[in-house]
């Protein structure tokens, strides 16, 4: 049974609020991933104190500090959006389901991946400067760079 939405609701809104789109149905993923030209950053969210210590804190100082940015950045909730969250870990082709989790996708394909492993334990700081090497490696300049 997925968790209730009112549970969780304060924590979608942590990556809604910096642009994220939630993507709630396989179909989502599928349209997010498969109509970006460049690179996607999926976020697998997740309910456990990692995410919420380290992980999403880590994402907004990375967003608000990248010289490149993601062409899009999409979400799905473990335990939540359970069809999405199988439909998104499948293009994280060889690695294990894993909570929370991030995954750069270029042109579809998996360009790097960071697991429960790579996250947890982690103070945000140390996740955004990871997230800043990602970004610097895979995408394009963002808009806010470019003004």
């Amino acid at each position: 049974m997925p968790y209730p939405e009112i549970m969780i609701h304060g924590m979608r809104a942590e990556l809604a609020n910096l642009g994220f789109e939630e993507t709630k149905t396989p179909e989502a993923v599928k349209e997010a991933v498969e109509n970006t030209d460049g690179t996607v950053m999926v976020v697998v969210n997740s309910v456990c104190g990692c995410a919420a210590g380290g992980v999403r804190p880590g994402i907004a100082m990375a967003l608000q500090h990248a010289e490149a940015a993601p062409d899009k950045t999409i979400t799905v909730f473990a335990g939540a959006d359970i069809d999405a969250t199988d439909v998104a870990r499948d293009y994280f082709t060889g690695y294990a389901p894993s909570s929370p989790s991030i995954g750069f996708l270029k042109n579809g394909q998996l360009v790097q991946m960071f697991e429960r492993r790579d996250l947890e334990g982690r103070p945000p700081q140390m996740i955004a400067e990871a997230l800043l090497g990602a970004f610097q490696a895979h995408c394009g300049k963002s808009e806010a760079a470019n003004n």
